[in-house]
């Protein structure tokens, strides 16, 4: 019973929001850029906004708000009311105000992350908010206990560039074939990004750029990355600061489509992500305790994100051994079995030692040891806490760890107990306020 009101009083929300929200667009006529995928969303959202509002007047989705109630939510410019029915009728007059008397200082452009965890989500989203700017950043195992099939979740990614008219922008990844096969389908504009020859907006000659650390907890201490952005036949430089990884240029490959799209130029875009810092939580590179490194990748994962992250950790240089720890990977349907197989796969290529967390993650031990991993690196435990511990044991000046797992594996509190400032968590890492905390 209790259940049935709750959905119920869920539903009347989402209605009322949505009726709120829908006012306020047609009374401001904001730009939407609308950006969906199935890794890369948060941190693509960040980019873009940091390009867009060097130039306009932005405005992000509040927190991570990126489905039914917090799309309407981010469109009002409200936090969610929660059990409490004062905050919602706060959230409710600030939005009729909005309506009824025309702000000045409403943005000229919104971004809005468009989650998908079931059918008809991006559809729901994509009527709510109309997009000018569609952008998809990848398509992968994610989200498929719902979806029952990849195809399926193609299917309901590709809603954010297919709805879009004539004179608007579709951002594509040019080195997703399932995101390029979308092209065929939009009426749109359609300007791609990517490493690939083909891709329109293109980044050339990657790398580190390394600088001096004051400990010796890494040799190849990393100040971020550098590349050379190109379109059009014309090049920029740019620098990413705190970056790690390829993969995480995507973000700003994509940003700078769409301040291309949108009529800025190549120099005011390198200038501009000069700013970008990237969300907590997305391989962050912490100080550990005893002289050691993490790579906080705590966010959230998938066997495509798993397997990426790998890969740079792989090609870091440390003085001492690489720990991976790997948390479950949730919503992953019929493919859980075989996505932490690939997992435990790809970390004996480059872990030194495997801790494996959660029940789901059995497999991914599995995986390592068969893939020859010996038996004695590679360990598995019930709960964060019991494997943050252990690891405390093990690690020795000069470690590095990556840590990774779904949202709901909780894997911060492994990073938590390993990192040289816990009193800085809330500062440095995920989920640390208070609806998250016991």
């Amino acid at each position: 019973m209790a259940t049935v009101m709750k959905e119920k009083i869920t539903k009347l929300l989402e209605w009322k929001l949505r009726i709120l929200a829908r006012w306020i667009l047609a009374v401001y006529k904001p730009k939407v850029i609308g950006v969906t995928g199935s890794v890369g969303k948060t941190s693509t959202k960040e980019a873009i906004y940091t390009v867009l509002s060097s130039k306009h007047t932005v405005r992000k989705n509040v927190k991570n708000y990126n489905n039914e109630l917090g799309v309407p939510l981010s469109i009002i410019g409200s936090e969610s009311g929660k059990k409490n029915p004062f905050a919602w009728l706060r959230v409710f007059v600030r939005g009729l105000c909005m309506a009824l008397f025309r702000c000045a200082r409403y943005p000229e452009f919104l971004i809005l992350e468009m989650g998908a965890d079931c059918p008809g989500d991006i559809a729901y989203l994509t009527k709510l908010a109309p997009c000018t700017v569609g952008v998809v950043t990848a398509v992968g195992q994610v989200h498929t206990e719902l979806f029952k099939t990849l195809d399926r979740v193609v299917r309901e990614k590709q809603i954010i560039v297919t709805h879009l008219k004539k004179e608007g922008w579709a951002v594509l990844n040019a080195d997703d074939a399932r995101v390029m096969g979308m092209r065929e389908k939009v009426k749109a504009n359609v300007i791609t990004f990517g490493f690939s020859d083909g891709a329109d907006v293109r980044a050339l000659e990657f790398a580190h750029s390394a600088g001096s650390s004051p400990d010796p907890w890494i040799e190849q201490h990393i100040e971020g990355a550098s590349f050379k952005l190109s379109y059009g036949g014309s090049t920029v430089p740019v620098f990413l600061k705190g970056v790690l990884a390829q993969h995480q240029v995507y973000s700003a490959l994509a940003a700078a489509a769409v301040g291309l799209g949108l009529g800025m130029n190549l120099a005011d875009i390198s200038e501009a992500l000069k700013e970008y810092q990237s969300p907590l939580g997305r391989m962050k590179l912490l100080r550990g305790i005893k002289h050691t490194a993490i790579i906080d990748d705590t966010y959230n994962s998938s066997p495509m994100a798993t397997i990426a992250a790998l890969k740079v950790l792989g090609g870091l240089a440390v003085s001492g051994k690489k720990f991976v720890i790997l948390g479950d990977m949730l919503e992953l349907g019929s493919y859980t079995e075989e996505g932490h197989r690939q997992a435990g796969m790809a970390a004996a290529e480059v872990a030194d030692v495997l801790v494996a967390v959660g029940g789901r993650s059995l497999d991914t031990a599995a995986a390592a040891k068969e893939s020859g991993m010996p038996e004695d690196r590679v360990f598995h435990f019930g709960s964060t806490e019991r494997a943050g511990k252990f690891i405390q044991e093990r690690i020795k000046p000069g470690d590095i760890m990556l840590i990774k797992g779904s949202q709901g594996s909780r894997m911060e509190r492994v990073v938590k107990e390993l990192m040289a400032e816990p009193e800085r968590a809330e500062e440095l890492i995920v989920r640390q306020t208070g609806e998250w905390q016991p």
